[in-house]
């Protein structure tokens, strides 16, 4: 027994080292990258897009179903993948992960099915890089639990192991580092028809102590920020929004639209999802006097909620965990969708039944109100509560066709349309 623990501590210790060696390495090349220099580092093979595993989701693919005219196919392996981002001129993907790499997905002969997937600046070792955004001038920003770093005209210089970096905000100053954590660390970033960089910023608790609100309410976390693109000009854009992984800006309006997650342990069928509208900056979204839409925490519910707490504009159905979301405004889907949103259900992780991995979509009308949300593409989740898939993220390819991420399966899907 003392010697299974001896060598337990020995090869913990051996991790540590390992792991502190990897992050100074990572500095070094980071300062290297910073200065336009080369870091020498070697590339790692591309990741595998064909053969059994590839096989396999296609078959599973068949499970999913979807509106007359649409189908779905499997357009890239990606590890671990999260949110993406499609770069605005060449239509480069990078796709972030909740572990430590991002990676860039290419295709290159346009036959819509990814011919190449690899590591992103493999001498960085990143943090939880789940944000990934571009500018629209082609700066791709890296959110990760306590870092952003953007990298300019990435989207033509990644065939490179050594790409040019530089540091928006430094490591520990996103979020005080006591406040670091396994939970609720996956950043979500989009540029704003401002150009300043929003991030959101969910905090590390179900329901936070009181004695975290001060803090909160003065890092932003809780809430979302926004920026100017070098870092500078901090502020809080809301408050009052637990998690939040996923956001977009209406093309009519410009205004911001975000998903969030709601107080888990308050029963199977509540409080609610949330879709929210943030019409302007400093609104408060409700969080933690309210788990979700308008059901009061346990913790909070003698406490009286801030003036002028903000609904949601839809309850969305309890611990499904919407995640991504996106506008659609191409052309290749049918009138019905464009304007409209798109969000992905990630799936329940704690309800006597699961619920949710699922595509919803959600119309918005010409005023400016949205309907009730629909789902769009099921089937991830089988009626034996076994789940094929869970969806993380949607974006819309310069075509017109949506993709669809899934870190369960480590994959890219692609929807399309015809009425032939």
């Amino acid at each position: 027994m003392k010697r299974t623990l001896l060598l337990a501590l020995a090869a913990t210790s051996a991790l540590a080292v390992a792991a502190s060696a990897q992050e100074s390495t990572s500095s070094r090349t980071l300062e290297k990258l910073e200065g336009f220099k080369s870091a020498g580092t070697a590339e790692p093979p591309p990741v595998a897009q064909t053969g059994r595993r590839a096989d396999a989701i296609a078959r599973n693919l068949t499970k999913i179903k979807l509106p007359a005219g649409f189908k779905i196919s499997l357009f890239a392996i990606v590890p671990d993948a999260r949110q993406m981002a499609i770069g605005p001129s060449a239509g480069v993907i990078f796709v972030g992960t909740r572990k430590t790499k991002v990676y860039v997905v290419t295709d290159r002969d346009k036959d819509r099915v990814a011919d190449e997937v690899k590591e992103f600046v493999p001498g960085i070792a990143f943090k939880v890089p789940n944000g990934v955004c571009f500018s629209k001038d082609g700066i791709l920003y890296i959110a990760e639990q306590n870092r952003i770093l953007g990298f300019p005209a990435a989207e033509f210089f990644y065939e490179n192991p050594d790409v040019a970096a530089a540091v928006v905000v430094k490591q520990g100053d996103l979020i005080p580092v006591d406040e670091e954590s396994f939970n609720h660390t996956a950043r979500y970033c989009r540029i704003g028809p401002d150009n300043k960089l929003y991030v959101t910023l969910g905090e590390p608790f179900n329901v936070p102590t009181k004695d975290k609100i001060d803090l909160y309410n003065k890092v932003g976390m809780a809430g979302i920020v926004r920026m100017d693109q070098t870092g500078a000009n901090r502020e809080i854009f809301a408050s009052g929004v637990r998690n939040s992984v996923g956001l977009d800006f209406s093309p009519v309006d410009r205004t911001l639209w975000f998903t969030d997650n709601q107080v888990d342990g308050m029963g199977d069928d509540q409080p609610p999802g949330e879709l929210n509208h943030a019409i302007s900056p400093g609104q408060n979204f409700g969080f933690p006097w309210f788990g979700g839409g308008t059901v009061r925490t346990v913790e909070y519910k003698d406490e009286t909620p801030p003036r002028g707490v903000v609904p949601p504009v839809v309850e969305l159905p309890p611990h499904a965990a919407d995640l991504g979301m996106t506008f659609y405004t191409a052309r290749m889907f049918p009138a019905k969708y464009r304007g409209g949103i798109f969000t992905a259900e990630h799936g329940s992780w704690n309800r006597s039944r699961p619920v949710g991995a699922r595509i919803m979509f959600i119309p918005v009308r010409a005023d400016g109100t949205a309907g009730p949300a629909e789902p769009f593409a099921e089937g991830w989740l089988s009626p034996d509560n076994e789940y094929f898939g869970r969806p993380v993220d949607v974006a819309v390819m310069q075509d017109g066709s949506m993709l669809v991420s899934d870190d369960s399966v480590g994959a890219i899907y692609r929807i399309d349309y015809s009425d032939e």
